[in-house]
């Protein structure tokens, strides 16, 4: 079962799940092995998902293709705007999540279970993984974040 970690900012609470690493835009990123080679799942945060509203599309980058970090992997459409979501790693996108064809809600119910975007075979992963952020550092950068929306 997964950890997360929680801060409630005025009323809303956010969730971090602490198995994974993260970037400061907001996406997640879980290690794994395929077939031998490192491949990574990414999808949204919490609080991206939360702070962008209900998503009514998710147009994630197709099956084989290849990826830099920071180049776009999806896009997100929610009803306040349209999110593209950069690549926090790179490599070659091996599986994208077929579900959000026809359910992208299931991003905003369950970001970091069912609502995953893609999985990456990852060409770099020793060298990715230090540029990303753990639970903790997320949690802070998120509240920052967070508060700075709030005083605007």
């Amino acid at each position: 079962m997964v950890e997360y970690l929680q801060t409630a900012i005025d009323k809303f609470t956010f969730r971090v799940a602490a198995d994974r690493l993260y970037t400061s835009d907001g996406v997640w990123v879980l290690a794994g092995q395929s077939q031998g080679c490192q491949s990574v799942r990414i999808g949204v945060t919490d609080y991206l998902q939360q702070h962008n509203g209900d998503v009514a599309f998710a147009n994630i980058k197709p099956q084989g293709t290849t990826l830099k970090a920071g180049d776009d992997c999806a896009e997100l459409e929610t009803m306040k705007v349209n999110i593209d979501l950069p690549s926090p790693v790179s490599g070659t996108i091996v599986e994208v999540n077929k579900v959000l064809e026809m359910t992208p809600e299931i991003i905003n119910q369950d970001p970091y279970d069912k609502g995953w975007l893609a999985v990456v075979e990852v060409s770099n992963w020793d060298a990715e993984r230090s540029r990303l952020l753990d639970a903790p550092s997320y949690l802070a950068v998120m509240r920052s974040q967070a508060e700075q929306e709030l005083q605007s």
